[in-house]
């Protein structure tokens, strides 16, 4: 390839990703035309792990977030997560983090533990937004106007910024928690039902980071208590 097509190249990539990058703020646009300025986006991360917190992000933007890679937070890269994650926070007027606990999970069950860490998210918040975009649910307890949008994290850039911001925060949450438990490789997995974690519950039983009210762990706890079980009466013959 000559370097003029490498050049020729590199303006269509540019090009490509600023016109995605002018779709992903349409309901921003569309907010800013009502007469808002300042346009919130909040997401959530960790609704299905087995285990940890789930953590909500909310970020604040008076203009629009031209960053290179920006999007839904599941589809971007680690390393650009942390990157995007700076930038996020230096362009952004405000932004802020919610956490529901793995008790209140249990408690309220998911559904309600994500809105939770979302209201929390939204309380955290130096300046509140005049307009508030989110992916597909509805805040009751925040007054101002808001906007539910399916699939919200791919196609605002507002809530894609939140959902990164959320991610990388949980993340690191995570890898505390392998340090303090290390017998299930959340660091690895970050508390998500992959092989390696389901065996580790199967060998170990939950731990107090796990979510007992989950299908996949009161299974793993059966097998635990069926194995001890077996072993016992094979003690007894």
């Amino acid at each position: 390839m000559t370097e003029s097509q490498k050049r020729r190249k590199a303006k269509n990539a540019y090009e490509r990703e600023r016109r995605r990058l002018h779709r992903l703020h349409r309901f921003e646009n569309s907010a800013r035309g009502q007469g808002h300025v300042l346009i919130g986006g909040i997401d959530e991360v960790g609704r299905g792990p087995l285990a940890g917190p789930v953590v909500a992000a909310c970020v604040v933007a008076e203009g629009p977030l031209m960053l290179r890679g920006l999007n839904d937070s599941k589809v971007v890269r680690p390393e650009v997560r942390l990157e995007l994650d700076a930038q996020i926070k230096a362009c952004c007027v405000a932004w802020a983090v919610g956490i529901a606990s793995v008790e209140e999970i249990n408690r309220i069950n998911i559904y309600w533990a994500s809105i939770l860490a979302m209201e929390r998210a939204l309380q955290a918040l130096a300046a509140s937004p005049d307009y508030l975009l989110t992916d597909a649910v509805r805040i009751k307890s925040y007054s101002r106007p808001q906007e539910p949008v399916i699939k919200g994290d791919a196609k605002c850039a507002t809530v894609a910024a939140a959902s990164i911001v959320a991610k990388v925060y949980r993340d690191r949450l995570l890898v505390e928690l392998d340090r303090i438990e290390p017998r299930y490789g959340f660091a690895d997995h970050k508390g998500y039902a992959t092989p390696a974690h389901i065996a580790a519950l199967r060998a170990h039983g939950p731990s107090a980071y796990h979510r007992t009210a989950f299908w996949r762990v009161r299974d793993a706890q059966l097998a635990l208590d069926l194995q001890a079980v077996e072993l016992a009466g094979l003690a007894d013959d």
